[in-house]
């Protein structure tokens, strides 16, 4: 099967609505409003069939000068096990490298998958005291979810911060 990889185009966003919602049923991955998808179509990255079916797709948010996450990285199981999700990552990641960042964050259930690619459990806060009033004042729930706040810890039980240091 071949497989492509392509920005996401509005045109996809049903689509990634599609991979993510039997993930997010089985609180895998947070589902989102589908304006939420358009809002941040130009964050993602999609894997398409030979068919021109989308099969994966992640996105890549930057939250500051120096850091991004990995968001809504998820393939369908027709794909699943056959290097789809590895090959968006290093995708994203090179995105990240392109960008001139630092550290690439995610929060997830796939730890020996993100150890793969050299991500590590984040033990600290992950950014000065500084930084971190700075991102207090977002309103994304992404952003909240790295500052590792109360108030996201319903929808965040179980999972595991990671962090990846990018190479110069």
């Amino acid at each position: 099967m071949s497989i492509t990889l392509r920005p996401a185009r509005p045109a996809d966003v049903r689509a990634i609505e599609a991979l993510v919602l039997p993930l997010a049923h089985r609180k895998i991955l947070l589902a989102k409003e589908l304006v939420a998808y358009y809002e941040a179509i130009q964050e993602f990255t999609v894997a398409v069939d030979e068919d021109g079916q989308v099969v994966g797709c992640g996105a890549l948010h930057v939250m500051w000068e120096d850091l991004a996450e990995v968001r809504t990285l998820a393939v369908s199981d027709a794909v699943r096990g056959t290097g789809v999700g590895h090959r968006l990552l290093d995708e994203l990641l090179a995105r990240a490298r392109a960008l001139g960042l630092a550290r690439v964050f995610c929060l997830t259930f796939e730890v020996p998958f993100f150890e793969r690619h050299g991500f590590e459990v984040l033990a600290d806060g992950g950014v000065d005291p500084e930084v971190y009033m700075q991102l207090l004042r977002s309103h994304d729930e992404g952003v909240a979810e790295f500052l590792d706040l109360a108030r996201v810890k319903p929808n965040t039980l179980g999972n595991t911060r990671m962090i990846l240091r990018l190479e110069s």
